[in-house]
């Protein structure tokens, strides 16, 4: 049997509830909503934790947070984890990355053979968070709300520049992929930093959304009103320290919906490029979390609720109906859904994986599991939980009240049932699965002993001669083009695609 080729089309900080089913009508995506067309699309797919480094490992692990111990964005990601890059090689294919996969520590690769870019992010442990410093803020390096003040038209930025060479080097790999020098089979992911914040954006994009009605502000939350997560988060974020008004607000919506039209755009380089070089694949779109957009007076993620734990994910593939379907799922099920569509067994490490394949559900089988999240990041002082199943969602933490939605019901999640005596039944059935699934004291004293090595580690390493854990993309100059070792009719036949036309 010949095994399929692969495409992993990530962004970042994509919320999910703008792709309900496929891109909302406002959106201009065109080349996400002709992939939505012909895609099983996920409505209530969801992050295995809403920050990205400890999504990114779960995604590619099919593995929790607290299994991965990639518990935040300065958590090393060990080699000894295996992730869908590794399962799809030992099973002959040959496997490449471009972009964004937030690794930490010396492995930059995980199972890819190469990759093309560097990260955009460090690779060290210079952003781990302290537990032991509760309301601690690290200016240098957490989020504050200039992302959303400083919102506005730039024709190049950090993101951009990062973007723009991740799509090139995704397009030159798919051309070269197409020249047939290497007979396995291929899997290719390409992972975008936008629309991740700032929210700055090139003008033709961000003209396509002016005047959009949905630039309204959210409808405001006042501090005293938050719970306490949220509060802690706003503290984080210096919320005291910016006046956000209500045109900041605007405009940054503006430069977040613009970006997704900018990343649809690259996103239609590559699909144009796979058509044009007439090869066929496996196409998987997927965010690593969400984004708050001002929704609950919140911005970025870093929380539970829809806007940022909600993201997109559109599977394309031969076999699949494309249609929508509204269990809910989470980015822990690619790894063994990806195994699953490549006939791959996982059967050996299973029982230390979370995740399961998304194929029987998408031929129309049932499915009761309920989804998983965990939070031990920056903004809270001890693990965070959550369960989504049916219509409901439960969050768990030590240090705050238990929270309980309704979202059949509720959809924006502005009533906590958790204390209403009609709602009882239910959340004792979530916090019996909760306790079953964690204990949350020992997972505390796990972040805690983690981060603390790693501060004396960093520390550590940061003295003397500094040695970096960046990716350092290799480019052979001797082996591209034309060189004197090489046959040059032979090259040339060679590096064309297609042959004798």
């Amino acid at each position: 049997m010949t095994k399929p080729n692969i495409l992993i089309l990530m962004v970042d900080q994509l919320t999910g509830t703008l792709f309900a089913d496929g891109p909302a009508a406002f959106l201009h995506a065109p080349n996400l909503r002709k992939l939505a067309a012909k895609s099983v699309r996920f409505g209530n797919a969801y992050t295995a934790s809403p920050l990205c480094a400890p999504a990114r490992a779960a995604f590619m692990s099919g593995a929790l947070p607290r299994r991965t111990r990639v518990y935040d964005n300065a958590a090393e990601f060990v080699s000894d984890i295996p992730t869908y890059a590794h399962h799809l090689r030992r099973a002959g294919y040959q496997t490449a990355l471009s972009g964004k996969m937030h690794f930490v520590g010396p492995d930059q690769l995980h199972g890819f053979e190469q990759r093309l870019t560097t990260d955009i992010y460090p690779a060290d442990f210079g952003w781990t968070p302290d537990y032991r410093k509760p309301g601690e803020r690290i200016d240098w390096w957490y989020h504050n709300l200039g992302s959303v003040t400083g919102a506005g038209v730039a024709e190049i930025t950090n993101q951009l520049e990062y973007d723009d060479d991740v799509a090139h080097q995704a397009v030159q790999k798919i051309y070269d992929l197409s020249r047939g020098l290497d007979a396995r089979p291929w899997s290719l992911t390409v992972s975008f930093t936008h629309p991740h914040d700032p929210f700055v954006a090139r003008r033709k994009y961000w003209d396509l959304y002016e005047g959009a009605p949905e630039l309204t502000p959210p409808a405001p939350l006042a501090y005293e009103d938050m719970d306490p997560h949220s509060q802690r988060l706003m503290d984080a974020c210096d919320w005291r320290g910016m006046a956000v008004t209500d045109d900041h607000i605007r405009r940054a919506r503006q430069g977040y919906f613009a970006n997704i039209s900018y990343v649809d755009d690259k996103i239609g380089e590559i699909l144009a490029a796979l058509e044009a070089s007439r090869q066929e694949a496996i196409i998987v779109f997927v965010s690593d979390h969400g984004e708050m957009l001002g929704r609950k007076g919140l911005w970025f993620k870093m929380n539970f609720f829809e806007g940022a734990a909600r993201v997109p994910l559109m599977i394309a593939a031969a076999g699949l109906d494309a249609g929508l379907v509204e269990t809910p799922v989470s980015t822990i099920d690619l790894t063994p859904t990806l195994c699953d569509l490549a006939g791959i067994s996982m059967e050996e490490v299973m029982p230390w994986t979370d995740g399961e394949s998304l194929v029987p559900l998408a031929k129309g089988q049932p499915r009761s599991t309920p989804v998983a999240m965990e939070y031990a990041a920056e903004g809270s002082i001890t693990p965070m939980v959550a369960l989504r199943q049916g219509a409901w969602k439960y969050i768990r933490c030590l240090a705050d009240p238990d929270q309980l939605f309704d979202l059949t019901n509720d959809p924006d999640e502005e009533v906590n049932l958790a204390a209403d005596p009609r709602a009882a039944e239910i959340l004792t059935h979530f916090q019996a699965m909760a306790a079953a699934r964690w204990d949350l004291q020992a997972y505390d004293g796990e972040v805690r002993q983690s981060q603390a090595r790693r501060w004396v580690v960093y520390e550590a390493l940061r003295n003397g001669n500094y040695y970096p854990w960046d990716y350092q993309p290799l480019r052979a100059a001797s082996e591209r083009y034309m060189r004197n070792h090489m046959d040059l009719n032979i090259l040339e036949e060679s590096k064309r695609f297609p042959r004798g036309e």
